[in-house]
């Protein structure tokens, strides 16, 4: 085990003390019960990534059709304040709690607990500094920032919002590594975004202005961080006993991992709203608007690694820390394929079929059909990867993926400044696009010098190169039949859908289907074969 990967310093597990949900004993780890802890978690997750994906469009449109492109784009913006402000003043404890929990005993005589006030209290600090500064600044911002909307009041309830938001988010990493997934499910998946496109809604039929919608967007959040706190609390043995104050070495091991990824953070939430606050400001917030209705399409195909990732992150770091890299990289593999298989049609449907898709918002977003396909396509090289940031986070390299971060930011901003002011949302597309690929590329080329293991094989090759064809030739009968509007659309996605139930009959692809059900079931005949190596290594320690 390297410095990097050992856990923080503190007692170490005493007999009879409860561990982290899955955490192991000190004996190797088997791959194969890995690998099904994986597929189980997973699926929790894009059943929860699907639900929230479902209801993120809903809101959308809500906007979109609520407020028109000036409107939406002042909307979206202000979207944009609070998931920046939030991400850089999280400070990286986000990553940081899902990273240490894992590592450390929950329970009233656990050490666990001890990390929740490390974790939460500088955060927490800076974000009440950044309320109250940007609170202050709202009126000389918003003209810049949202154009002629009447804006200052909506970045007011904006920044005053982001210490409630910082919170929730904080408590939401805890979630994920004390309790079963179903919970984080239910709190991230369901209950926020099934409840802010109703809220929204509610407030655009009622005749209420930007502020109400906003504030319909937010009310949410204070739900979800009092659910968070109630879950969290027995858990972690707050109340019960469990010791509260830190050590020196839980401040340290803590925030020499976190603060690396304190940058890196704020650009991951950020590289979408980056564009969109670019645009406003270079191009106007009509332009914003169709490139922050384009953003949320793409943002929504993301969705299947987004649930993935929350599943396996606390695993990964478990295996990682423990040196089972080669089980850890097959988990990475099986999910990787997993996401490419789910997010690879719909990207390639975004990028053939951009213009029906934002006729959905209305005539008006229709500009943006060419941003679409643009970042759809960068969307492939994103998804394909697979998770390799979390490789490097959960592997203790937040260092690493800082470097990653920051070359793809630097891509984005740069050529955000020279195109966006010329070609608005298509210049900013391009630019986002252009970080994307860079970004992923250099994360890739450090998760696979950090973990030492193959992160692609034979299994993942396949199914990308059937994924392309399979849907390519659904597009290419949409088009000829029907054109890339809605029409074809529709004829795609049924021809599509003809061929998946096909494919469900072949024997082949049903038992590939019937390993998959016994891993999320837990069979102990589910081995799947992309960790066979891993398995049999791990066996043999």
């Amino acid at each position: 085990m390297t410095a990097a990967t050992r856990p923080p310093a503190g007692p170490g597990p005493t007999p009879g003390a409860p561990t982290a949900p899955g955490a192991g004993g000190d004996g190797a780890v088997d791959g194969t019960a890995e690998t099904r802890r994986s597929a189980r978690s997973g699926l929790a997750g894009l059943v929860g990534a699907a639900t929230s994906g479902l209801f993120g469009f809903l809101l959308a449109v809500v906007i979109t059709r609520g407020y028109g492109t000036a409107g939406s784009g002042a909307f979206f913006a202000a979207i944009g304040v609070v998931t920046v402000a939030t991400a850089v003043c999280t400070l990286g404890a986000e990553t940081g709690l899902m990273w240490a929990l894992p590592r450390r005993r929950v329970g009233a005589r656990g050490d666990a607990a001890r990390v929740l006030p490390v974790a939460l209290l500088p955060p927490l600090l800076v974000a009440a500094a950044v309320a109250v500064a940007g609170v202050l600044a709202a009126g000389a911002l918003a003209p810049r920032l949202l154009g002629d909307t009447g804006g200052a009041a909506l970045l007011t309830a904006s920044f005053a919002a982001v210490p409630v938001v910082v919170a929730m988010t904080l408590l939401l990493a805890a979630l994920r590594c004390v309790r079963p997934m179903r919970a984080y499910v239910g709190v991230q998946f369901f209950l926020l975004p099934v409840a802010r496109p109703v809220l929204v809604g509610a407030a655009v039929l009622a005749g209420g202005g930007l502020l109400a919608g906003m504030t319909g967007w937010l009310v949410p959040t204070a739900v979800a961080l009092l659910v968070c706190l109630a879950l969290v609390a027995g858990p972690l043995g707050v109340g019960g006993g469990a010791a509260l104050r830190p050590e020196r070495a839980d401040w340290s091991s803590f925030w020499r991992f976190a603060l690396p990824r304190a940058a890196s953070a704020a650009i991951d939430a950020g590289n979408m709203w980056v564009g969109v606050l670019l645009t406003s400001v270079l191009a106007g917030p009509a332009d914003a608007g169709v490139f922050g209705a384009v953003g949320r399409y793409i943002l929504a195909g993301q969705l299947a690694m987004q649930g993935l990732r929350v599943a396996v992150s606390p695993q990964l770091s478990r295996l990682l820390g423990r040196g089972e890299r080669a089980t850890a990289a097959a988990v990475h593999r099986q999910l990787t394929t997993w996401g490419l298989v789910l997010s690879w049609p719909v990207y390639l449907l975004l990028a053939v079929f951009g213009l029906a898709f934002l006729q959905l918002f209305g005539a008006e977003f229709t500009a943006g059909a060419t941003a679409m396909t643009v970042l759809a396509l960068a969307m492939l090289v994103n998804t394909g990867v697979g998770n390799v940031q979390s490789l490097l986070l959960m592997g203790g390299r937040s260092g690493l993926h800082l470097v990653a971060t920051l070359a793809g930011l630097l891509v984005t901003v740069c050529l955000g400044l020279l195109l966006i002011p010329a070609h608005g949302a298509t210049g900013a597309a391009l630019a986002w696009a252009a970080g994307i690929v860079t970004e992923n590329l250099t994360a890739v080329c450090c998760a696979r010098m950090v973990v030492g293991q193959p992160l692609v094989d034979a299994v993942l090759l396949r199914a990308a190169a059937a994924t392309v064809a399979g849907v390519g030739a659904a597009a290419a009968v949409g088009v000829l039949a029907g054109g890339r509007g809605i029409p074809g659309l529709a004829v795609a996605v049924a021809v599509l859908a003809a061929g998946c139930v096909g494919l469900s009959t072949l024997p082949p692809v049903r038992r590939r289907i019937r390993v998959t059900m016994m891993q999320v079931r837990g069979g102990r005949g589910a081995a799947p074969v992309a960790a066979g190596a891993a398995a049999e290594e791990s066996k043999g320690r």
